[in-house]
């Protein structure tokens, strides 16, 4: 554990605050509880979510202010029991805390309507104070500001996003703080990193989840074809415009655009797109009558936005527009510690064929992949372990199936060695063929057929080979 901060004035809580411990262990009600009481707050206990409810129905003064409520206890869970505050319309804040690594569950519990989150094993006991004084603050600045106070009718998220890093669940809890509202999101980070999954992540977790959900690529377009795409042009508004069409930001009308590679627009697209964003309205290329929209934009970029501003590239106010929900997608070297529950997640997305279980991987495979520097982040990886699987067929993943983008172009035969070693004529032929079929299969997309094709041998021969079914017996 940290070494305790000594306790200032400002630290002290503001008013008489009674902290309900709730966990099913008791070492562990035991240690929040001398923590907390060492900050000042009076405490309860509870080790079931009966006892909780229970205890957040009192009227009198042994009524908690907050509950630290962990999500694994018997009978009703952290979860039902928060449901259950919210429809007997107990608004006590929570604070969800929890040994489980989903990033689905944290989203859920933010949804649902809980204060903040904290994971277990808690090594530092400031994370726990410093999150109790944070929560009360702000339910403080509540019943000073009535009308600032959340709603706590929370939809369902569907979030598909894997991780269960420190960075990670910090942006599932963005998630579920502003999803609901209409605020604009700026997605920015390295190429592969997620940023259009964050865009259904929060579309998802969203109001507005029941409207459409459109997706353009800004830098798939050019300047043209982007402005008719994104506003739509009426009939005769230019060569080959015989009719009139409606853009994509009328089709996500009571729903979400998404702006991918929004950096890549001309300046005069920039324009446009500020004037939508500040007044909910446009005009068609070659229009006069102004279209108004109800739409949430969520943009994203892998470029630094604020050079662009100082270089003339972007424009400043529109920047500041999109930058209102700023979220930073961490690139995968940065949260490798993710990588397993990833691994496990495009094993079981890319099996070998619709009737195949999931294919396996080694502990040595596994940490290949830990100690790659990923420079195309998570689909990269997702790329490797799809390979990997129709390389192992299915089966069982080692190192020698995790072949890294700038391995591809490059196998290095020491046939001296090899000699050396005792290896036969007839081994290093076949070592030779494998890796012959591995390069096939990396020019063909991976496509079994075509490598074939490729190396003029059938499709039977290629799998043997593959699988080292045709090397000699020893």
């Amino acid at each position: 554990m940290a070494e305790r901060r000594k306790q200032s004035d400002s630290d002290t809580p503001r008013y008489n605050a009674r902290v309900l411990v709730a966990d099913d262990e008791e070492q562990m009600r035991d240690v929040l509880a001398q923590v907390l009481q060492a900050e000042g707050y009076a405490i309860d206990q509870a080790s079931n979510g009966r006892e909780v409810l229970e205890k957040v129905a009192l009227a009198n003064k042994t009524r908690p202010d907050i509950v630290l409520l962990d999500i694994g206890m018997p009978g009703s869970d952290g979860m039902q029991t928060l449901q259950t505050m919210l429809e007997q319309g107990i608004e006590t804040p929570v604070i969800i805390i929890t040994s489980r690594e989903s990033g689905a569950l944290v989203v859920k519990a933010m949804q649902i309507g809980a204060a903040d989150y904290i994971r277990k094993p808690i090594l530092d006991n400031d994370d726990i104070v410093l999150a109790v004084k944070r929560v009360l603050e702000y339910e403080r600045m509540k019943q000073e500001t009535p009308d600032s106070a959340a709603s706590t009718s929370r939809p369902d998220p569907s979030e598909r996003i894997i991780g269960s890093s420190p960075e990670m669940i910090a942006i599932f809890k963005i998630i579920g703080r502003v999803a609901r509202t209409g605020a604009t999101v700026l997605v920015t980070g390295e190429t592969g990193t997620g940023k259009e999954l964050m865009a259904e992540a929060i579309h998802n977790a969203s109001d507005r989840r029941s409207g459409p959900l459109i997706k353009v690529n800004c830098a798939a377009l050019p300047e043209t074809l982007l402005e008719s795409e994104l506003f739509g042009h009426e009939k005769g508004s230019f060569t080959g415009a015989l009719a009139q069409h409606k853009g994509r930001f009328e089709a996500a009308h009571r729903g979400t655009i998404f702006l991918d590679e929004v950096g890549e627009m001309t300046l005069s697209t920039q324009k446009k797109l500020l004037r939508v964003l500040q007044e909910r309205e446009f005009e068609r290329v070659g229009g006069t009558a102004p279209v108004q929209v109800d739409v949430r934009v969520i943009a994203a970029t892998n470029r630094n936005l604020h050079n662009d501003v100082k270089e003339g590239r972007f424009r400043e106010d529109l920047f500041y527009r999109l930058n209102v929900i700023p979220i930073h997608m961490p690139p995968l070297r940065d949260r490798k510690e993710d990588i397993p529950a990833l691994v496990s997640y495009f094993l079981d997305k890319h099996r070998y064929s619709n009737v195949s279980l999931p294919a396996r991987i080694n502990e040595e495979a596994v940490g290949l992949l830990i100690e790659h520097d990923w420079p195309g982040n998570v689909r990269e990886l997702e790329n490797i372990i799809q390979r990997a699987v129709v390389l192992s067929r299915g089966e069982l993943i080692t190192p020698e199936q995790i072949v890294f983008q700038n391995e591809m172009n490059r196998y290095v035969l020491d046939v001296e060695q090899r000699v050396r070693a005792g290896a036969s004529l007839d081994e290093l032929i076949a070592e030779v063929r494998r890796q012959a079929a591995f390069a096939a299969m990396r020019t063909s997309d991976d496509d079994r057929e075509k490598a074939a094709e490729q190396l003029h041998i059938s499709l039977a021969q290629l799998d043997k080979i593959i699988a080292g079914a045709d090397a000699p017996a020893m």
